[in-house]
């Protein structure tokens, strides 16, 4: 792909992520191709339909998800770091889902697909070789599976402020580690 072009997609994708956020799903393919500053048939050739946009910044999303999740499996060397880059992981995506509420609610309107099924199977993978490595180490409760935490992150609370959103991570990180924590009100 040209430079151009992949900058033109790149700002096509923001500039969708943008409208979304303050217009809704509903949002018109020009405003979202005058908001990239592109043509609206560049927009068209990249993306047929709002669901294909919507699907391509769900795509984007979740391999930066993936992304996050393989390096803090990989990162967790050490005895004792894999909670700790548990917990960095499960923060980094809870304000992500924050960030991308809008979008993943106009996915569901506009009926666009999940991540593909390669993704999800890595990103399990190394959610895993963290939960084990963790319950390794003394640090998580036996039994908690990369289901679980897929559970967990599904039921995040993205419409709450940063603070609420917070003050839930520390009640689930309480519930599945095994430290004794005492949560402050």
């Amino acid at each position: 792909m040209r430079a151009d072009a992949r900058r033109n997609l790149e700002r096509i994708l923001d500039a969708a992520r943008e409208q979304i956020t303050a217009h809704g799903p509903d949002v018109s393919m020009q405003r979202i191709a005058r908001a990239a500053g592109v043509a609206v048939g560049t927009l068209y050739r990249h993306h047929p339909t709002k669901t294909h946009l919507v699907q391509a910044i769900l795509t984007e999303h979740s391999a930066a998800i993936l992304a996050r999740a393989e390096e803090a499996a990989r990162s967790a060397s050490a005895p004792g770091e894999a909670m700790a880059r548990l917990e960095e992981m499960l923060a980094d995506l809870l304000e992500e889902a924050a960030r991308n509420r809008a979008v993943k609610e106009a996915a569901a309107a506009l009926g666009a697909g999940r991540v593909t099924t390669e993704q999800e199977e890595r990103g399990r993978t190394a959610v895993a070789s963290l939960l084990r490595a963790a319950l390794a180490d003394g640090d998580l409760r036996p039994g908690v599976t990369a289901d679980d935490v897929y559970l967990i992150m599904a039921a995040a609370p993205a419409s709450l402020d940063g603070a609420a959103r917070r003050r839930w991570l520390e009640i689930v990180l309480a519930g599945i580690g095994t430290r004794r924590t005492t949560l402050e009100p």
